[in-house]
C-alpha cells in the first residue's frame, strides 16, 4: 500500500522536507542542506541504534525529561569531582563540589524506582550520597597522575566523507608517556562491576573514536592511546583494586575506524530519509518512555 505523504505537524514531516539525497564523484557520500541534528555524539549515536523514538525526541526535538537513575547521577557527580581535581582543586573540595552538585538534583529529575514514600527516597538520597562518597574516595585514593592538556575538552571535528560534523567530550586530554609531542585522552566510569571485555568492548572503541577525531582537530597533534579507568563504586569482597586501566592503541584500529565511518555514514543516511521513529520496549533505560510516547501519539 502506499503511504500518504506524512502532515504538517507530524514529527515526519520535518524529515519528509529534506531533499533526496545525492553522492559526489569524488567523496561517494551523502550531500545534504538539512539535517534534523546539527552533529553525531557518541551518545546520541548509541542512542538512535537502541532506540530510534527516544532518539527523535531528546535529539531531534530536545526535550530532556525522562528522569535519570541514581548510578547515572553518582557517575555525574564523580566526574564533577575529577574535573575539579585534575583542575587543582585539592582532594577534599573536589568532592565537596561533587556533593554539591547530587544535593541540587531535584527529586522529580530521580528515577527513585520503587521508593515512593517520601521517607523513602530521603533514604535514597542517603544512600546516593554515601556510595558517590566511597567511589570518589576508591579512585582518589591512588589518583592516576597525568601532565594534563586539557580537562573537560568538547570540541567537534569534520570527517572526510561526511556531511555533518562529530562532537565529543573528554574527560582529560593528556600529553602521552613516552611521547611529549603526541596526546593521550583519558576517561573515567564508574561501574557496579567491571567489564569482562575490557578494551575490547565496542561501546569503548566506537566512544574512542569520536573521542580521538575531535581531540585530534583541536589540538592539531598525534593521538596515541584512549586510556579508560573504570573505578568500581562498591568495595570488593575479596579486598582486589577497585580501579582498573585499559588501554586503547588507535594504532591497531585500522579495522575499526573502516567500521567507524561506514556505521557514521549508514546512520547519517537513516536520518536524512522521510522515515517513522519506532519505540523499542526492550531499552532497559528508556524502553517505557517511548513505548508511552508511541502508544499516547505525543510526538505526532
Amino acid at each position: 500500500m502506499k503511504r500518504a505523504p506524512p502532515k504538517a505537524g507530524c514529527y515526519t514531516f520535518y524529515m519528509a522536507r529534506a531533499l533526496a539525497p545525492r553522492k559526489t564523484k569524488k567523496m561517494r557520500t551523502i550531500v545534504r542542506t538539512e539535517y534534523p541534528i546539527k552533529h553525531w555524539s557518541h551518545s546520541s549515536l548509541m542512542a538512535f541504534l537502541r532506540n530510534p523514538l527516544a532518539w527523535y525526541k531528546r535529539y531531534v526535538m530536545q526535550v530532556y525529561d525522562t528522569p535519570r537513575n541514581p548510578s547515572a547521577l553518582i557517575g555525574s557527580a564523580a566526574h564533577l569531582a575529577l574535573q575539579h581535581f585534575y583542575s587543582g582543586i585539592g582532594k577534599e573540595g573536589a568532592v565537596e563540589l561533587g556533593l554539591e552538585y547530587l544535593r541540587a538534583v531535584p527529586d522529580f529529575e530521580i528515577n527513585f524506582g520503587k521508593a515512593v514514600s517520601k521517607k523513602a527516597k530521603r533514604e535514597k538520597r542517603v544512600a546516593m550520597e554515601r556510595e558517590y562518597r566511597q567511589a570518589v574516595d576508591f579512585y582518589l585514593a591512588r589518583a592516576p597522575r597525568h601532565k594534563v592538556i586539557g580537562v573537560e575538552v568538547v570540541a567537534k571535528a569534520s570527517i572526510e566523507g561526511l556531511p555533518i560534523p562529530i562532537k565529543a567530550v573528554s574527560d582529560l586530554v593528556v600529553e602521552s608517556k613516552g611521547d611529549p609531542s603526541a596526546l593521550d585522552i583519558v576517561d573515567h566510569k564508574f561501574v557496579d562491576s567491571f567489564s569482562k571485555a575490557r578494551a575490547q568492548k565496542t561501546l569503548f572503541v566506537m566512544q574512542a573514536l569520536f573521542n580521538y577525531y575531535t581531540v585530534k582537530e583541536k589540538y592539531g597533534r598525534e593521538v596515541r592511546r584512549f586510556l579508560i579507568y573504570e573505578c568500581k563504586k562498591r568495595k570488593n569482597a575479596d579486598g582486589s583494586p577497585q580501579l582498573r586501566r585499559y588501554v586503547i592503541n588507535f594504532a591497531d584500529l585500522k579495522e575499526d575506524f573502516d567500521v567507524f565511518h561506514r556505521l557514521l555514514a549508514d546512520a547519517t543516511l537513516e536520518i536524512s530519509r522521510p522515515r517513522i521513529y519506532l519505540p523499542n520496549p526492550s531499552d532497559m533505560f528508556e524502553g517505557e518512555n517511548s513505548f508511552d510516547i508511541y502508544r499516547l501519539r505525543l510526538l505526532d
